[in-house]
């Protein structure tokens, strides 16, 4: 529109691997008027977090903005601009959230501290000043006792909260341009909106551009008006993100969609309520203490208050709240990581109970887990073939050429190829290290395996291929599985049953299209609320059926 500022205008940018070497990026060209929106969004891979670093000048070495490339920031070209200025614009002009504030915070320095940086480089101001400014923008983000949050440290804060305090320090100067690289990628469904709401808020108020990263294209549906989707460094379609999402023209814009959660077809597969679970909670309990002090022990907290539970023969339950609610706690009891303070648990109709004599080791190849992060669950020094065939050191059943074999037929069962297996675990991608984790939890063949978000960090296609990898593992061997995740979308392909967790609490338990279409519980319809999906339900064999975007499934 006539008279708007168009604060970003990037043509013709290409990055590339020093001066002939590969091309990230490749002849891409938008533009960000003052006030708006705009998202750049692709796989892992696709050239979009470069292509935003290439804004501030981080590209890491040896990768370079081609001379040709221009990127004006309010009409200074950012590519030939000497470093003086761009440190004068970093912060002031334009600001960053990064994926993992863990990271981008400084653990050793309060948060005081680090809202204060930017403030005393880019402003003449008193200390005292910057204290009150600092903490005016705590209270506008609605952080609780915000003195003593300028005195903590990042560790003390929950993921959320951290993110939202970085996204407190970039707003305190007011850029003119904010970008966002995958700001809610690892947060639950009710904080990740509660941080997209905020940002939107004090974006508006300030009239900032913002440069939204995604892979997340429900998200980005919600809160983005236009959209750039990127495949292998370049642009393959621009345009308003309704239409991209559900009229694409490009076939990579099209698999992106068809990769967003889908309702698989539903129905128990236990086989008709066995007699007795495989996996029997009643009345768990589990305490964490509290930290040593020097005159005693600080309170302790309770994490699972009093659950029961029941999981059937070859069935999936999901297990599903926000992050604190004591879902992944109570997984990790089931695998034997956390003793529980009392109650009992069952594995076919016996006691659950982890011992050093044969039995126990039987019990640990029996039940299996895929965590979350399998870069940091995957030993480092390990070789992938290693890693995958270290649980059947447990079975004395099979000598070492049986071992090789098994390792084999599992490689090929989750798709990973054979020349992976001499490799080390930052030499695969993190579909690949996903891939690796299932393999190490089926490989011993167990009857029950505990999945705790174990697609929270992939993308969308990728997260589709280890869903469906999953699946078709589940059918083939008929384990149960406890699907432990926020991931709502997720939880639709997979689970025949959920169970909604709150404050250590089970809220509601179901099949899962009566908890989805026919929600009891008012935290478990917050749940559904807040849900940024493609409500796009199972409607014959084939899949087909209507879709529409909504912001949750609840009482659609």
């Amino acid at each position: 529109m006539a008279g708007i500022e168009t604060v970003l205008s990037v043509e013709n940018l290409s990055v590339r691997m020093g001066q002939t070497g590969l091309t990230v990026v490749d002849r891409l060209d938008f533009a960000l008027p003052a006030g708006e929106m705009l998202a750049l969004v692709g796989e892992s891979g696709s050239g979009k977090t470069m292509a935003a670093r290439s804004v501030l000048g981080l590209l890491p070495p040896p990768f370079m903005a081609t001379p040709e490339s221009r990127i004006r920031f309010r009409g200074t070209d950012l590519v030939s601009a000497p470093p003086e200025t761009l440190r004068q614009i970093r912060g002031a002009g334009i600001g960053m959230v990064f994926q993992e504030p863990m990271v981008s915070l400084n653990p050793a320095m309060t948060i005081g501290r680090q809202m204060a940086e930017g403030l005393a480089l880019h402003r003449k101001l008193g200390k005292a000043e910057i204290r009150d400014m600092s903490l005016a923008m705590l209270e506008r983000i609605r952080i609780q006792d915000p003195a003593r949050c300028l005195a903590a440290f990042p560790h003390e804060f929950s993921g959320g909260m951290r993110q939202r305090i970085m996204l407190a320090s970039v707003m305190l100067l007011k850029p003119a341009l904010l970008i966002a690289d995958e700001p809610t990628t690892a947060l639950d469904t009710l904080i990740q909106r509660d941080v997209l709401d905020l940002m939107v808020e004090l974006t508006q108020e300030n009239n900032t551009a913002v440069l939204l990263i995604s892979h997340d294209l429900g998200m980005v549906s919600h809160y983005v008006r236009n959209v750039v989707v990127m495949h292998k460094g370049r642009a393959v379609e621009h345009g308003d993100s309704r239409e991209v999402l559900h009229a694409p023209k490009h076939d990579y814009t099209r698999r992106l969609v068809d990769a967003l959660p889908r309702r698989s077809a539903g129905g128990s597969r236990s086989g008709g309520a066995p007699a007795e679970p495989l996996i029997e909670l009643k009345d768990v309990v589990i305490d964490y203490p509290g930290r040593a002090r020097l005159f005693g022990r600080a309170e302790g907290k309770r994490a699972v208050h009093g659950v029961d539970l029941a999981i059937n023969r070859g069935e999936t339950l999901a297990l599903v709240g926000a992050s604190g609610s004591g879902k992944t706690t109570l997984g990790r009891a089931i695998v034997g990581l956390v003793t529980p303070s009392s109650g009992t648990m069952a594995f076919r109709g016996a006691p659950l109970a982890y011992r050093s004599d044969a039995g126990g080791r039987a019990l640990r190849q029996a039940i299996q887990i895929v965590f979350q992060d399998p870069y940091s669950s995957l030993d480092p020094r390990q070789r992938i073939a290693g890693i995958v065939g270290e649980p059947l050191k447990l079975d004395p059943a099979l000598d070492r050429a049986q071992r090789q074999a098994r390792v084999e037929e599992v490689f090929a069962e989750v798709g990973l190829a054979p020349e992976l297996a001499d490799r080390f675990p930052h030499q695969l991608s993190g579909g690949q290290r996903q891939r690796v984790a299932i393999a190490r939890a089926i490989v011993s063949r167990p009857a029950f395996v505990v999945a705790d978000e174990p697609v929270s960090a992939l993308d969308m296609t990728v997260q589709k291929q280890i869903l469906k990898l999953f699946r078709d593992l589940q059918a083939r061997y008929g384990f149960a599985c406890l699907f432990v995740s926020h991931d709502l979308g997720a939880v639709e392909q997979v689970a025949d049953r959920v169970a909604v967790m709150e404050n250590g609490r089970i809220v509601e338990t179901g099949t899962r299209d009566d908890v989805f279409d026919r929600p009891e519980h008012p935290y478990t319809r917050r749940l559904l609320d807040a849900a940024m999906l493609l409500d796009r339900t199972f409607a014959g064999a084939d899949g087909a059926g209507g879709s529409r975007l909504l912001s949750g499934t609840a009482g659609s």
